[in-house]
């Protein structure tokens, strides 16, 4: 049998199975052509044999129709892999995706794969490129997505990620346990410690339709009901006819104020993953009385849940997030996706682990001289700090040099580790800057 009929034999079984999975009555066409097709390849068994290339060709050309029209057609998606792989060896979307794994999957599961790593696909300039679409997509797919995660946080194959909150006995903890920048000269900085969360029950943002979307929501104006008990305040939202509905111009407000987040159908990244889709329904914030206590709904996780002040002590805004966790967590109903290997789950692999982010605003004006952050950058690599600008990630540092300073690492360390982290940073930090 030539490699070209055993190819057309892969493909009718990979079909047949398309069209027997697909809803009653949606492909009624084009299971008849599938027949076709079938009859068409069995007829022309002797010809094909005899290596009859017009033969042949037809058929693949009825395939390619076939497979197209049930959406298994994936050889676009996959030259496209390929073509990223040299023009940007960094996307590791890209880079990790081994087409043998793929072709060994049913075509539920290879669809499951390419939307996966849909965003690397589409953007070849990305530096991780993949999504997780469902909170047992790290499982389900471990032998793609498990080299992506250790690649990009360093981290051994095999070792698991812990989550722990106490800061008992983490290294480098002052030895009053107080986290105050006061004692390493520092006066009133702006903090804010924030963590990505996502409901066990649903689909990750990239994989939900527009009514997973309110309903999520909805679920959460529950929760929302019940830490108005505690923090006060009042949600937010952006989905039309919601009790809770705000127009553009309150909209325009709160992300003028850096509380609200911004239209994410702008993103290109997270629109090829599917997370910006049917904006803006299920999207909006819960604001606490104080403003000092913000979750965000339908960004790219379910929840963004963060806490900000502006004072000394770390600990101020570290203790009230795990308290306002803590909160929500316990209200019936809720319960947030964790993987027993990769801890909290997140849509991006980049926060898999404590889901964290703990950051300062810091004035390094020597180390930003000139209005460029390529040194202050340079100098907090090794110090394992990241640097973003005053409005977060892509925009502008301050004009004084204020940077927002955040430990990089999410993965394999504990979230008291993470604002243990922070306090050691800026006191390195400082000191290069004072060096200069």
């Amino acid at each position: 049998m030539s490699a070209r009929t055993a190819a057309a034999q892969l493909r009718m079984r990979t079909i047949s199975t398309a069209a027997s999975a697909a809803p009653r009555g949606q492909y009624a066409a084009l299971a008849a052509g599938c027949v076709t097709g079938i009859s068409v390849y069995a007829m022309s068994q002797a010809e094909l044999e005899s290596s009859s290339s017009s033969v042949i060709s037809q058929i693949d050309a009825r395939l390619s129709a076939i497979e197209q029209a049930l959406g298994i057609d994936f050889s676009a998606d996959l030259a496209r892999v390929q073509a990223n792989k040299k023009s940007h060896p960094g996307n590791r979307a890209c880079k990790f995706f081994d087409e043998d794994y793929f072709n060994s999957l049913p075509v539920a599961k290879k669809k499951q794969l390419i939307a996966i790593a849909k965003s690397g696909i589409d953007n070849a300039d990305s530096g991780l490129g993949a999504y997780a679409m469902n909170p047992t997509d790290y499982e389900e797919f471990h032998a793609y997505l498990d080299p992506i995660i250790r690649d990009y946080h360093g981290v051994a194959p095999g070792k698991k990620h812990v989550n722990n909150w106490s800061l008992d006995g983490v290294k480098g903890l002052p030895a009053d346990g107080v986290l105050d920048v006061k004692k390493l000269g520092l006066d009133t900085l702006s903090m804010r410690v924030r963590v990505g969360r996502n409901l066990a029950d649903f689909p990750l943002p990239g994989a939900m339709n527009k009514d997973d979307r309110i309903a999520l929501e909805n679920k959460m104006r529950e929760a929302f009901a019940e830490l108005k008990k505690k923090f006060g305040g009042r949600y937010n939202s952006l989905t039309p006819g919601s009790p809770d509905f705000i127009d553009d111009a309150e909209y325009n407000r709160l992300v003028k104020a850096h509380i609200m987040f911004k239209d994410m159908a702008a993103d290109e990244y997270l629109a090829s993953a599917g997370i910006a889709s049917d904006w803006p329904y299920g999207r909006g914030c819960y604001v606490s009385e104080d403003k000092g206590f913000i979750i965000w709904v339908g960004e790219e996780d379910h929840l963004r849940i963060m806490c900000m002040k502006k004072g000394t002590v770390l600990n101020d805004v570290f203790d009230r997030l795990k308290t306002a966790l803590d909160t929500v967590e316990s209200i019936p109903g809720l319960k947030f996706a964790y993987s027993p290997e990769y801890g909290v789950v997140t849509s991006c692999p980049t926060n898999l682990g404590t889901g964290m982010r703990a950051s300062v605003h810091l004035k390094i004006p020597k180390l930003t001289k000139g209005g460029s952050d390529a040194k202050a950058k340079a100098v907090c690599k090794p110090l394992g700090l990241s640097v973003r600008g005053m409005g977060g990630e892509h925009t502008a540092i301050g004009a004084d040099g204020t940077c927002d300073i955040s430990p990089s690492a999410r993965f394999c360390i504990s979230e008291a580790e993470v604002i243990t982290a922070l306090y050691t940073g800026i006191r390195n930090l400082k000191s290069e800057e004072d060096k200069l």
